[in-house]
């Protein structure tokens, strides 16, 4: 299907409020409304609706209403609709990403990216079902023996603001596959585009199968975590949130889904191309805006190599043009919001007082017409990997650099840390980077090219990455629950217990 033109901002209509989407519709929040702001300008672009109980409420309720409906639709008209998904999602995606850009501050041209990533999942999952029954039967003795997957219920999903779109696709395609139905809380911070993505799963899917209900996370996400008509809990967000979350799985008995921070190593050897290897290295913590989990923001480098890697770093970085999130030739552009934008900028303070040295970067940029916006420049800290600066999640366009010279030390280096979601390695003997990926504590390690998603490869975390994975057959036994029958031909002869 052919990409629509490329638009520009003043083409993009929104609606004025974004209520509640319950049973296939918007309806007024019970708790009124949040303005939507324009990250780098400050412009108010609609109001989305503060959901609360109330509201909550009311979602689950249809979700519930509608789930054995969907349960029983055949396997092959929900890939088909989940198909229908994927075409408006590709139709409408240029309009989308725009609305994304303004929300989260994000620069335009790294939306392609998410919006390839979206639509593969939809389409992924769509065509994953249809082989995902394939369980076990077989004839026993005196009968026969099967096994298959159903629906848990009413999923509830809670996803961040960095990636909407992806984080949607990511909890809700394989929900649907398997036939659940969805209460979706997406973050205050940026949700427009899902709103206005629930709108268009509204024209295709049933009434009540998926359910959006924006607003805080202490108000509508707390509330849909402790409704008790819930069947699933899924979670991606921070390692503290997280904890709450599993602590209400576990007390309730309930399956759950949790991809939470990382604090990826980035580890260079010396036979690299260091021009080549700068470059992945940049992407790798620029990226998003360094607002992601999976950034490679702790990057180690060989000693033979340090110096000359660390000045071509820089240099790199100096080139990285930073400016308006909607101009497609911005690298790097808008933090989310202040709160974000100073969080970022007192690490680097907290940075400085630890004994750290700021090589590059370290302040908030000007971008002219758009001063509301905390952009900041790309980042490079020399640092020792006990600090906290090389340990704690960041979430800003900033790396740690740090010297190694021995395998095992790095490997080390690299595992001490309390997440593992994500690392990268750079070197030319594949043998050698196969064995250290296998060594490190990852659920994703990238050789040689950062952010290597592939098709059906499942991504998740180690320790405080979080519990389970996606984007991946292995989603949809998260889920699924499987049923064992026997099924025998004939009772028990009469006396057999005599």
């Amino acid at each position: 299907m052919e990409t629509l033109t490329q638009i520009s901002p003043n083409e993009v209509k929104l609606k004025e409020k974004y209520g509640p989407f319950i049973n296939g519709e918007s309806v007024e929040a019970a708790n009124g409304y949040i303005d939507a702001v324009n990250a780098a300008t400050g412009e108010v672009l609609a109001q989305i609706g503060r959901g609360g109980k109330e509201d909550v409420d009311k979602a689950v309720k249809a979700a519930r209403a509608a789930f054995p409906g969907w349960a029983n639709t055949t396997i092959e008209e929900r890939s088909a609709l989940i198909n229908k998904i994927a075409d408006v999602l590709e139709e409408n995606q240029e309009r989308l990403k725009l609305i994304e850009c303004m929300d989260t501050g994000r620069a335009l041209h790294e939306f392609d990216l998410d919006y390839k990533l979206a639509i593969y999942q939809f389409r992924y999952f769509a065509s994953a079902i249809l082989t995902h029954y394939e369980g076990a039967s077989r004839p026993v003795e005196n009968g026969y023996l099967i096994t298959k997957k159903e629906p848990l219920g009413v999923c509830a999903q809670i996803i961040p603001w960095n990636v909407p779109m992806i984080m949607a696709s990511f909890k809700l395609a394989p929900a649907l596959a398997a036939g659940n139905t969805v209460v979706l809380k997406p973050a205050e911070d940026a949700c427009l585009s899902v709103m206005e993505l629930a709108k268009l799963i509204g024209d295709i899917l049933p009434k009540g199968v998926v359910n959006v209900v924006p607003g805080y996370g202490t108000e509508a996400g707390q509330a849909l975590i402790d409704h008790p008509d819930i069947d699933k809990l899924a979670f991606t967000g921070s390692v503290g949130v997280g904890k709450l979350v599993g602590k209400t799985a576990g007390e309730r008995i309930l399956p759950v889904t949790l991809e939470l921070g990382g604090k990826a190593p980035h580890i260079v050897f010396p036979d690299v191309d260091i021009d080549r290897a700068v470059e992945n290295a940049t992407l790798g913590y620029t990226f998003f805006n360094g607002e992601s989990c999976i950034l490679g923001t702790r990057l180690l480098v060989h000693d033979d190599i340090y110096d000359e890697f660390v000045e071509k770093l820089i240099e790199r970085a100096k080139k990285v043009k930073i400016g308006p999130p909607t101009d497609r030739s911005t690298r790097l552009a808008s933090i989310i919001n202040k709160k974000q934008g100073e969080r970022v900028l007192n690490y680097f303070e907290i940075a400085k007082q630890e004994g750290a040295k700021i090589l590059y970067g370290g302040n908030r940029v000007t971008v002219p017409g758009h001063e509301h916006g905390y952009f900041i420049e790309p980042t490079i800290i020399e640092a020792e990997p006990n600090m906290r600066i090389a340990q704690e999640e960041i979430f800003g366009p900033a790396a740690t650099i740090s010297r190694w010279k021995d395998i095992e030390e790095v490997i080390e280096i690299a595992n001490n840390v309390e997440y593992g979601l994500a690392a990268g390695i750079m070197t030319t003997d594949l043998e050698k980077a196969l064995e250290t990926a296998n060594k490190i504590e990852a659920g994703s390690v990238w050789i040689n090219s950062y952010f290597n998603f592939q098709s059906g490869a499942p991504f998740g975390g180690y320790k405080n990455s979080g519990v389970g994975r996606e984007y991946s057959k292995e989603a949809l036994d998260a889920y699924s629950q499987s049923k064992t029958i026997v099924a025998a031909y004939q009772l028990p002869p009469a006396g057999l217990f005599i």
